[in-house]
């Protein structure tokens, strides 16, 4: 499933083109070309195909926008600890201005750190905080493996975990947030990607086999912020279409249905979970 996270390096790549783009990422087309998904890729097989691809590849800029201010005020805010969990090809790293201090881990299988790795020694790349890689399946027991490269759960972090969520399903995305919750102090910060209500009927059907949007299995509960609730976290719910138009790029056709909570969650730790789920 990691190959995908070029496919999305390879958006980056694109919007980073762009005059008026939304954010940069000097090193995506490095992992896009690594990938050989650059200058091209594949044309997709049919109209719905190709639209497909328009809308998952605008909420993916949509949504790395998001992230960056969510890091950033997270960071003005005093957090110096990141982890990014199923970091794929994300260069926040190397692209964002970090306060002192900071540690970054990127949490990910070998394969996709290997590959990483390879492009930034060729690119010459230098962080501009403390990264630190944690080589680990997310089905496994990734928190030991966080805390054995050095994170800390007295002080708050900032988690992210972006384009994720959407692949797991349910019982492990509830093991995810319980996990997460166990090694956040009060005061840390979360920042998800969720599968709005009906994005894998719209999107996810007839889709051919192995492509990103047939490995897609979960979506958004009816009421994400009282279900984050449910896990400690004090939860704010934004639309693709609101935080598009927020951006100057808004969606131009009208909405096919009733708007519902959206699937960019920015989320608060108000209490401290004394139990570490393993």
């Amino acid at each position: 499933m990691w190959a995908t996270a070029v496919g999305v390096a390879r958006v980056r790549a694109l919007e980073t083109e762009r005059e008026d783009a939304l954010f940069r990422d000097p090193l995506a087309q490095a992992f896009a070309a690594a990938g050989g998904l650059w200058p091209s890729s594949p044309p997709p097989d049919d109209e719905a195909a190709r639209r497909r691809r328009l809308a998952v590849s605008f909420s993916i800029v949509i949504r790395t926008r998001f992230l960056d201010e969510l890091l950033r005020q997270a960071s003005a805010s005093g957090v110096r600890q990141v982890v990014l969990l199923g970091a794929g090809m994300d260069s926040r790293a190397f692209r964002m201005d970090w306060p002192g201090g900071t540690r970054l881990f990127e949490v990910d299988t070998a394969a996709p750190l290997d590959f990483k790795a390879s492009v930034l020694r060729r690119e010459r790349a230098v962080a501009r905080c403390e990264r630190i890689t944690v080589a680990v399946d997310l089905r496994e027991d990734w928190p030991g493996a966080l805390a054995a490269a050095g994170h800390d759960s007295a002080v708050p972090t900032v988690w992210i975990a972006e384009g994720l969520l959407i692949y797991l399903p349910e019982e492990a995305v509830e093991l995810l947030l319980d996990r997460i919750g166990a090694r956040s102090a009060a005061g840390s910060r979360m920042g998800l990607t969720l599968g709005s209500r009906g994005v894998i009927e719209r999107l996810g059907t007839d889709v051919a086999p192995g492509s990103a949007a047939s490995m897609w299995v979960s979506e958004m509960p009816e009421d994400p912020v009282g279900w984050l609730a449910g896990h400690g976290w004090e939860a704010v719910s934004h639309t693709l279409r609101e935080r598009a138009a927020a951006y100057g790029r808004p969606i131009s056709t009208p909405p096919r249905r009733e708007e519902r909570p959206g699937g960019l969650i920015s989320a608060v730790r108000r209490q401290h979970a004394s139990r570490f789920p393993g």
